[in-house]
């Protein structure tokens, strides 16, 4: 008679576990896929639509520099800059004027140019860059959210990476949904740089 020792059990307990730790990143990954496509919706066109469009007229420019190091070597530093313009707010339709605007633009600008803007808040402007930069940063979010939403129902349904998979139609449709996610993100990014 043939004995056998240890125990089936503990190995498949322990395979059982990490496809549930599989399924919880899963979920993790479809909540951030949730939440980018409510950024998406708010910094994209609802905030533009939310706006009130006008002109800034410059009064002055300034360019901020600030340092970051990508390590702890000082050698490393990376020098950004960022450009701001200040100048008074009007309205197009002219019930609203701020003397004390702000934004970061894309450029220097002389005083007195006049630049096109929208008041998002009573504190915050940005500059108008039309509906179709608007849309395409919306869509920018949201095919980042379709990837993370994507990969966190496959590994929600699955278990993965831990786990078996169990459909070669699911990962499938997944990597097909992860390839137009990740195209439309490109397409969407060179629409808001060119636009």
């Amino acid at each position: 008679m043939t004995q056998v020792r240890g125990n089936a059990a503990p190995n498949a307990a322990a395979q059982g576990d990490r496809t549930n730790l599989g399924r919880l990143i899963g979920a993790g990954l479809i909540l951030v896929g949730v939440v980018l496509l409510g950024l998406g919706a708010y910094l994209g066109p609802v905030r533009y639509a939310t706006s009130t469009p006008g002109k800034l007229t410059v009064e002055t420019c300034t360019v901020d520099y600030k340092y970051r190091s990508s390590s702890s070597s000082s050698s490393s530093r990376k020098k950004t800059k960022t450009r701001w313009c200040y100048g008074t707010f009007t309205s197009d339709d002219g019930k609203v004027k701020d003397l004390n605007a702000e934004l970061r633009s894309d450029a220097l600008y002389q005083r007195g140019h006049l630049i096109e803007a929208r008041r998002t808040s009573d504190i915050s402007y940005m500059q108008d860059h039309g509906w179709v930069h608007a849309i395409a940063l919306g869509c920018a979010w949201w095919f980042g959210a379709l990837i993370a939403l994507a990969i966190g129902i496959f590994a929600a349904v699955t278990g993965f990476p831990y786990g078996q998979s169990e459909s070669q139609g699911l990962f499938r449709t997944c990597l097909v949904t992860v390839a137009v996610g990740v195209l439309g993100l490109v397409v969407s990014l060179l629409v808001v740089f060119f636009s």
